[in-house]
């Protein structure tokens, strides 16, 4: 159990998971390159790896802001916000072709610079647009395997509720000795698994 995204960790975990002939046919994942790179080496490229659309969202949000300043901004913004209503694949070639026509319609606005004038160093202006259009872009091949195989969810928040459940009821029983805690999460497990 880790309180961070490790990369030996998780590789570690997934491993086990492997060697108790658990079979695992996706990941659903924020794009934390600890995880993506476990992942690969866990199960050398036989398991889809589906980014978690809501992640997605919400750093494209939070980049952008919720009222950008420039049009670029405002356009990429309204087109991150689509992504989880995409259920078709006609859908998903609708919204592919916006974002390539964004990225063709601002093609010069993401390439101003901004000079220093005592140094003359140069940076991009436009970073946070810059920053959210390499995440959709980077993105895009694990952001719609869901639409081939509706086993595969399309985010974590189902996940993130179920550990969060059992992060409430660990914190009822906060004076477990670490043997404990780890056979209270065993049973919860367990027993969570027989009621599905």
């Amino acid at each position: 159990m880790s309180d961070n995204e490790y990369y030996e960790e998780i590789r570690e975990d997934l491993e086990n998971l492997k060697a108790l002939n658990i079979q695992i046919d996706s990941v659903t994942c924020d794009g934390h390159r600890a995880i993506l790179k476990a992942v690969k080496k866990a199960f050398r490229g036989q398991v889809k790896v589906q980014r978690c659309l809501v992640h997605i969202q919400r750093m494209s949000r939070i980049w952008l802001t919720l009222e950008p300043k420039s049009p670029a901004g405002r356009d990429l913004l309204s087109i991150t916000q689509r992504i989880h209503k995409i259920n078709t694949e006609e859908q998903k070639q609708y919204w592919i072709r916006s974002l390539y026509d964004w990225d063709v319609k601002y093609c010069e606005f993401n390439k101003e610079l901004s000079v220093s004038p005592e140094t003359g160093k140069t940076w991009y202006k436009h970073k946070m647009i810059r920053r959210v259009r390499r995440l959709l872009i980077n993105a895009l091949p694990d952001m719609f395997h869901y639409l081939e195989d509706c086993k595969i969810p399309k985010s974590t928040n189902a996940l993130e509720s179920f550990f969060g459940h059992l992060k409430d009821n660990l914190s009822i029983h906060r004076g477990l000795t670490k043997r404990n805690r780890k056979n209270f999460i065993k049973w919860y497990l367990h027993l969570r698994n027989k009621s599905i």
